[in-house]
């Protein structure tokens, strides 16, 4: 919880600000351990109503992460202290939750707290992945190249991972229209059409008996229908908050053949690229898997790379824990080998970041040049369909008329 403060140093200045903490009686400890005399505090959105300003909040993107990361960077280059830099950060940042976090990290900085403890604090915000980067940046010495790393990393992830939702979601929205339009066809003007056409007396094609029946199930059944559409996407919803049904979603990712080739090669990306910035930042291979399982996004890979750990503490190489899964591809372990050999591991785990990244850039390109036509061709044939099976009998009518 956040709270407000107002009090008094030591030299009798007044001093006013916020403090992450999780009660009152913990705000009040933590305010007195730095020498302050509390005057006044309450949890922030206190007696404003129903309606707190939170409500509003945006929330933290990775988009705010990152330009985040890029500014404490050129900060610490121009030799800017870490609470000023954070203080600076505070007042030009747009994004409200960010503000309330970057305020807390100052008065956490203040108290002589750690800049990676203070940003663990907030978890919503920074991933475990993202602090023990800044931590391993402080014991080395390197927080300035740490933060530019971490930039370019969200960067690039950023970019890959809106690129590759943004290429699903156009598909889904087109085909989530044509299946609105097609359902009000089929309850509205369909069954005006069925009475002319039926009353006529002539012979009526299978085509458009078929047509017929499907749009009587759509009067008769259709709240059923969309009341179990909505169960089912409420199963859906309910099953991906459960670890047995992410691990099965996330499976089926890999596995079903349209989607397969581009996540597998994100995941493999974002493997590469997470294990490259992190040896960089002077972090052991050991803990450089086991957080990159944490952040991988997908179940079966964290799985897979926690075995890999197990397996390195054994005595086994990397290459060699990594060849014995199916998922991982053979020209990755066998890299991953040759940069072991040669001391180069960094550098080949770059390379293959770059390559993968690649790939999968040429993946959704490929696939939404495939889906559009296709798309066209399927939406085009249906209502042709529809059109050719409602119209004809019409036209016969009107012909013979």
């Amino acid at each position: 919880m956040l709270f407000k403060y107002e009090s008094i140093t030591n030299i009798g200045e007044k001093k006013i600000g916020s403090i992450d903490a999780s009660s009152k009686d913990s705000a009040i400890s933590a305010l007195q351990r730095r020498g302050l005399i509390v005057s006044s505090i309450k949890e922030e959105g206190e007696n404003k109503g129903i309606l707190k300003m939170s409500f509003f909040d945006r929330g933290v993107k990775m988009k705010d992460i990152v330009i985040m990361s890029r500014q404490i960077s050129t900060l610490f280059e121009a030799q800017v202290s870490a609470l000023k830099a954070f203080n600076l950060l505070a007042s030009n940042t747009e994004n409200p939750a960010l503000v309330k976090i970057l305020n807390t990290i100052c008065s956490d900085i203040e108290a002589g707290v750690s800049i990676s403890e203070a940003l663990s604090r907030h978890p919503d915000a920074f991933s475990v992945f993202y602090v023990n980067m800044v931590k391993a940046g402080e014991e080395s010495g390197k927080l300035t190249q740490t933060f530019s790393y971490l930039a370019e990393y969200l960067d690039r992830q950023y970019q890959l991972t809106s690129k590759t939702k943004n290429a699903l979601i156009y598909p889904g929205f087109v085909i989530g229209v044509f299946l609105i339009v097609m359902s009000l066809m089929f309850v509205f003007i369909v069954p005006r059409l069925a009475v002319i056409i039926k009353d006529s007396g002539q012979a009526i094609p299978i085509s458009t008996k078929i047509i017929f029946a499907l749009s009587d199930i759509f009067v008769n059944y259709g709240i059923f229908l969309l009341l179990g559409l909505v169960l089912f996407g409420f199963y859906i919803f309910r099953l991906t908050k459960t670890e047995s049904g992410q691990k099965y979603l996330d499976k089926l990712k890999i596995s079903v053949p349209i989607f397969k080739n581009i996540y597998m090669k994100l995941y493999l990306s974002r493997i590469a690229d997470n294990m490259d910035t992190m040896l960089s930042s002077g972090i052991t291979i050991i803990r450089a898997i086991e957080l990159t399982s944490v952040v991988v996004g997908n179940r079966v890979y964290e799985d897979l790379l926690k075995d890999v750990g197990e397996k390195i503490k054994s005595g086994s190489s990397m290459s060699e824990a990594f060849s014995m899964h199916p998922e991982i591809p053979t020209i990755m372990a066998g890299m991953i080998h040759v940069g072991e050999e040669t001391g180069s591991l960094g550098s080949i785990l770059k390379t293959l970041g770059k390559f993968y990244s690649r790939e999968v850039n040429e993946a959704v390109d490929t696939m939404v040049s495939l889906i559009e036509p296709l798309m066209i061709v399927a939406l085009g044939l249906g209502v042709g369909l529809l059109l050719t099976s409602v119209l004809m009998p019409i036209y016969n009518i009107a012909g013979g008329v």
